[in-house]
């Protein structure tokens, strides 16, 4: 079951709560829907790959545990929280975070979806327990074109 809500919290912000499951399309087709067309491919593979890790690693696909995922747009940024019900990402794993980043993903096997986050997302960061991951898109700005198309 996928539960939306699209009314108003905070700054526009709207959540979409699921089970935990690897069936995502649906749940990436709502996501993506106002990102503008050139960027929704690569956006797409980003959230993609953060809501696996989430239902997967997170939750160990327990469909008891549920996925929440809010987003918005404020002042031309793209926003998603992803917070899963899990015990967390480790804090050692949080601090490679950085190396792995800067590693291409062939090199390591375990940090190709670290890598692949920073590379699509303009933020990329955790919340202290290791529930929760804020992504942040600026697709309007002329730093880059789409990696993905």
């Amino acid at each position: 079951m996928i539960a939306v809500s699209l009314r108003p919290v905070g700054h526009d912000w709207g959540t979409i709560s699921f089970a935990s499951t690897l069936y995502l399309s649906p749940i990436l087709d709502l996501l993506v829907e106002q990102i503008p067309c050139q960027w929704r491919p690569e956006l797409r593979l980003g959230l993609q790959e953060a809501l696996v890790n989430a239902a997967k690693h997170g939750n160990n696909l327990d469909p008891s545990k549920k996925v929440k995922v809010h987003f918005s747009v404020i002042k031309g940024e793209y926003w998603w929280i992803i917070s899963d019900e899990g015990s967390g990402v480790c804090a050692s794993c949080r601090q490679q975070e950085e190396h792995c980043a800067s590693l291409p993903s062939e090199l390591s096997e375990n940090g190709r979806g670290l890598y692949l986050l920073h590379l699509i997302f303009d933020q990329v960061q955790w919340n202290r327990q290791g529930t929760e991951i804020r992504l942040c898109k600026q697709v309007n700005s002329g730093s880059r074109l789409p990696l993905v198309t």
